[in-house]
């Protein structure tokens, strides 16, 4: 998204022509291919454990840290090469992110007038607030798992569920809420109630 952000603010004459079906094709194949790598060594790791003290994941989905907790053995591999993704993953995403906001408010910065400042900024505005949203939630229920031990079980699912529930809810509001008929009938439905 930072990318698409800035291809349309720096050329936005030449936006179709940039993003493609063939580039977004080719991107989701790296992420499909990123995520594959990344994960696949999770299942061959899990799969060495000799024995689990149940077989009942205390956990609303079976999420890797959850299964790897129940384990008769030990394990620190585990927990490192989780953290090792979780950092690797959220690493190089905001590096990407980072990098393409520099460009973009370099780009902002150029324009001549105020009025296209300003529309080039919110432009980036829900894009900025979904990943915020996303990468705080994801970090903290990485965190938590591997280094909140006086955290109920509890709250970490509740977080995990949050994590995984909330950011894709808030994706179309925040991207919605600047088109003008989603506005309009917000704010009909605000003043009924």
């Amino acid at each position: 998204m930072a990318y698409d952000r800035y291809i349309a603010i720096y050329k936005p004459l030449q936006y179709s022509s940039i993003i493609t079906r063939r580039l977004i094709t080719r991107l989701a194949i790296v992420f499909v291919v990123r995520a594959v790598v990344l994960i696949g060594p999770f299942l061959v790791m899990i799969k060495r454990f000799p024995a689990f003290k149940t077989n009942v994941i205390a956990h609303s989905y079976c999420e890797h840290m959850a299964v790897v907790k129940l384990a008769a053995a030990d394990i620190r591999v585990n927990s490192i090469y989780g953290l090792f993704v979780a950092f690797t993953v959220v690493g190089v995403d905001l590096l990407f992110i980072f990098f393409s906001y520099i460009m973009i408010f370099n780009t902002v910065f150029s324009l001549p007038s105020r009025d296209a400042r300003l529309k080039a900024f919110n432009t980036c505005t829900p894009h900025m607030c979904v990943f915020l949203s996303f990468y705080s939630m994801a970090l903290f229920s990485y965190l938590s798992h591997r280094y909140g031990e006086k955290i109920p079980p509890d709250v970490h699912i509740i977080f995990s569920d949050i994590y995984l529930l909330v950011p894709p809810m808030l994706n179309p509001l925040v991207y919605g809420i600047k088109t003008n008929q989603i506005r309009e009938e917000i704010w009909k439905l605000i003043k009924k109630h």
